[in-house]
């Protein structure tokens, strides 16, 4: 039986979603493309966005319970934890930056698109709800600063996935051999 390309980029052990997620047997199959920012092998991508996410996905939870108790402590936590992903989120964005540009492989793929653009938007919007709440915590919460951090803890979720994606579906920014450039 003749392999086509359409049958060898359908091939991996997971579904071909196209155009959003993109599945090549080559890129699966490979060692993977080590990170253009790491310490002795080990990518810092992955380890410098786990704060801010931490802290963004918190800050909606600050502001539910602002939304449900009216304690002032929820509003304070949300600005320091909104500041923190933001500066968090502006480190691992210059990480990711780096491999974006450096790697092809990443360029190449809708997912690292999407990813890129998630990411900048989820900067922007974080901004935004920082400086929305920066004179007055309280009284900018409810409702636009609720509805940001709704948005915003969304934006990371699906932001989360195209990098998942990238890593282990396309094997960007990994412990690995393979060529920065698209197979």
């Amino acid at each position: 039986m003749e392999t086509t390309d359409a049958t060898q980029t359908n091939s991996t052990p997971f579904p071909n979603i196209p155009p959003v997620i993109e599945s090549n047997d080559s890129e699966y199959l490979d060692s993977g493309v080590p990170s253009t920012v790491a310490i002795a092998g080990h990518p810092l991508h992955p380890l410098s966005v786990t704060f801010p996410i931490a802290f963004l996905a918190a800050a909606l939870g600050s502001d539910i319970g602002y939304w449900l108790s009216g304690d002032f402590f929820w509003a304070r936590a949300s600005l320091w934890l909104i500041g923190l992903g933001l500066a968090g989120g502006v480190l691992a964005s210059a990480i990711g930056l780096s491999d974006f540009f450096r790697i092809e492989r990443v360029r190449k793929r809708s997912a690292g698109w999407a990813h890129l653009i998630l990411n900048v938007s989820l900067i922007v919007l974080s901004l935004v709800n920082f400086l929305l709440r920066l004179g007055d915590a309280e009284s900018r919460i409810l409702p636009w600063g609720l509805v940001l951090s709704l948005i915003v803890g969304t934006l990371v979720s699906i932001s989360g996935w195209f990098g998942a994606e990238l890593s282990y579906r396309h094997k960007i920014g990994v412990v690995g051999a393979g060529s920065r450039r698209y197979p």
